[in-house]
């Protein structure tokens, strides 16, 4: 008797499946491209100082979400005598938001809180296939108060502006 084996009839093949899932949820990102602004002042004496700043951002909110980009002053001006963030010497405009609505006439910088430079509304996103620019961007025009009762110096603060995204 002979017996023999064939090995390609033993083969075996076996499949396996994978499921893969993501979730994408809200996200934002911000630059600001100005790392320094000096504020000049033109016209009339005792006339305000002014300065922009132009903040590029990208979001994505949910169906039912939102996002707010905002600013705040870190301290008052340094050194003392001069501008205060205290007593409202600094404020701003927006204009331009590619996406979104820039803040609405003349805001004050606050040490204490935030305040608003734009807000985006509910399933909005940055990039392809999306509304606006990539990334979108705002202008910020700020404005200085000058005063006789300043003392003559060169005075500072720094301010942060932050974004979230629902």
């Amino acid at each position: 008797m002979f017996l023999g084996c064939v090995t390609g009839a033993l083969g075996n093949s076996v499949t396996g499946s994978q499921t893969l899932s993501a979730n994408i949820g809200a996200n934002a990102k911000l630059s600001v491209l100005q790392s320094t602004v000096t504020l000049v002042h033109t016209g009339a004496t005792f006339a305000s100082f002014t300065g922009a700043v132009t903040v590029q951002y990208k979001v994505r909110t949910t169906p039912s979400g939102s996002s707010t980009l905002v600013v705040q002053a870190v301290s008052d001006f340094s050194p003392a005598n001069g501008p205060s963030i205290t007593n409202s010497d600094l404020t701003y405009t927006c204009s331009g938001a590619t996406v979104g609505s820039a803040c609405s006439g003349s805001q004050t910088v606050r040490t204490t809180s935030t305040t608003n430079v734009v807000t985006v509304g509910a399933g909005a996103c940055t990039g392809s296939g999306c509304a606006g620019s990539d990334p979108n961007s705002v202008s910020i025009s700020l404005i200085l108060a000058d005063s006789p009762t300043f003392k003559t110096g060169n005075y500072s603060t720094n301010l942060t502006f932050s974004i979230s995204a629902l």
